[in-house]
């Protein structure tokens, strides 16, 4: 029997080596599932690449992972072009829902003004916050 292991130094090899028992399980349950990873991009006058959404997809859900708006942005219907954007990208890709995560210092009542539902919520995640789950079915 082998003595589990910390690495110190994790790379993306390991990762996947760690998730092909747990992808196998999870495909031989429900099928295989296309998996696309979703970016969709803010860029400054210059070009540059200043925020944007980034998501993945797995099971006709889109994850969506990050949603970033600098503050110069912010209150310009940034966020929420970028959030329908996303909705248009998972339909496109097939996608029935769209599920992502957010800190009570950050955005709920955004996502809820789009029809975001919480599904869940964890308290003291950080201490003296609470993290939620929300998920909005467009299919």
């Amino acid at each position: 029997m082998t003595i589990p292991e910390i690495i110190s130094g994790p790379t993306d090899a390991i990762r996947d080596a760690i998730l092909a028992p747990l992808v196998a399980h999870n495909e031989s349950m429900v099928g295989p599932t296309e998996r696309h990873t979703v970016a969709i991009v803010l860029r400054d006058d210059d070009g540059a690449i200043v925020g944007g959404l980034w998501g993945l997809t797995g099971f006709r859900w889109l994850f969506v992972q990050y949603l970033a708006v600098p503050p110069a942005m912010k209150g310009q219907g940034r966020g929420r072009a970028l959030m329908l954007a996303a909705e248009d990208e998972a339909r496109r890709l097939g996608c029935i829902g769209l599920w992502l995560d957010t800190f009570s210092f950050q955005a709920r009542g955004f996502y809820e003004k789009l029809g975001y539902d919480v599904i869940g919520q964890i308290d003291d995640f950080p201490p003296g916050e609470a993290r939620f789950f929300l998920r909005k079915r467009i299919d």
